[in-house]
């Protein structure tokens, strides 16, 4: 066979393959549409024309549910924010620390009200990017501050802790105080009064909690809330997976901070 025939099969063949590539190529188009993008709860919430708002409603500065029902606080201003930045209004789901999680679940797209990032709670779902960092410290009479300043000086019998339940600060007060008296107390708008009135002695919980508390309970006083018995931080809940939603209210809560919105509303509660 001479070179020129040789040459002649060569440039058929390749000409053969790349047919048949562009066919079956063509083919593999025609027979198979791109994968489709996963339904986000941005979606959801877009088309519903609704943000379902789990909160506990008694936890101030960040959420407080008031005698008519309505809630207010810096998570609900910036719920609101949220909504209002989707073009959508807010449904509030009041829940309780206990229920929050089967509650957030079952029911709502975001979670807010001081909720603490936690690894336990990373199980089931996202959070977004910390707004705040905080940890948990005493709050006390404030002729006691001196006597609970560490965690051995908590966990004495002699202290009578008290505590809300089902959150960090209950898991907090299981680990930490083994000999301490903890009592479950069940209202965490009023469990501040039960220490002013002597029938509790300390309560820890976030050191965020306890600079608006000693204002608006003279007689307590935050104990090193500069220097918490560990560090903490502050998120909202998203559904777990949700890449898509999660990357938005990330987006929103960066422009939020960045633009000086957020601080606007926090001084709001806190000043």
């Amino acid at each position: 066979m001479n070179k020129k025939r040789l040459n002649s099969l060569a440039i058929g063949a390749i000409t053969l393959a790349a047919a048949c590539t562009g066919t079956a190529a063509f083919g593999q188009g025609a027979d198979t549409a791109p994968a489709a993008s996963p339904h986000s709860r941005l979606d959801t919430v877009l088309a519903r024309g609704t943000l379902q708002v789990c909160t506990t409603g008694d936890y101030k500065p960040y959420s407080f549910r008031k005698p008519d029902g309505a809630f207010e606080g810096i998570d609900i201003d910036m719920a609101e924010s949220l909504a209002k930045s989707l073009g959508v209004k807010v449904e509030y789901v009041k829940t309780t620390w206990a229920n929050l999680m089967s509650d957030f679940l079952a029911k709502c797209d975001i979670a807010v009200g001081g909720v603490s990032t936690s690894l336990e709670r990373q199980k089931h779902v996202f959070f977004t990017q910390p707004y705040m960092i905080d940890g948990k410290t005493p709050i006390a009479r404030c002729a006691d501050v001196d006597k609970y300043q560490t965690l051995a000086q908590i966990d004495t019998p002699a202290t009578r802790v008290i505590v809300n339940p089902g959150g960090t600060n209950e898991r907090f007060a299981k680990q930490y105080f083994t000999h301490a008296k903890v009592t479950v107390y069940p209202d965490n708008v009023t469990i501040f009064k039960q220490i002013l009135d002597g029938k509790a002695d300390v309560m820890v919980t976030d050191a965020s909690e306890t600079l608006l508390q000693q204002k608006l309970n003279p007689g307590l006083c935050s104990v090193h809330p500069d220097k918490p018995f560990q560090y903490g931080e502050k998120a909202y809940m998203l559904p777990q997976g949700d890449v898509t939603f999660q990357q938005y209210v990330d987006q929103w809560l960066h422009l939020a901070r960045a633009t000086g919105e957020f601080q606007s509303i926090s001084d709001k509660w806190l000043k």
